[in-house]
């Protein structure tokens, strides 16, 4: 299946968010037009969010004791895209 062209918007919200506290893993969606015809495909952000004084930053760094939390957003997404992109092909 050869890739045409992507779609793409910044302004494109998340499709899903898992958090477990302070991390969470957002799923974006992502039409593609491929020789079949349009697709959906997606992609895994993950961030920890965090006050610094009074402003709310977010960053990609996690300590060892946010590394379970982590881990378990990105096994939520990764279930929750594999159910999504899961394709059932009938002869």
């Amino acid at each position: 299946m050869a890739k045409k062209s992507a779609k793409r918007n910044s302004n494109n919200p998340p499709e899903k968010v898992f958090r477990i506290g302070f991390i969470t893993a957002s799923v974006f969606g992502h039409e593609i037009e491929t020789d079949e015809g349009p697709i959906t495909v997606r992609s895994v952000n993950v961030q920890k969010r965090y006050k610094d004084g009074e402003d709310v930053k977010y960053t990609s760094s996690f300590n060892l004791a946010e590394l379970p939390q982590a881990v378990r957003v990105l096994q939520m997404a990764q279930a929750y895209v594999e159910r999504a992109e899961a394709e059932i092909i009938l002869d």
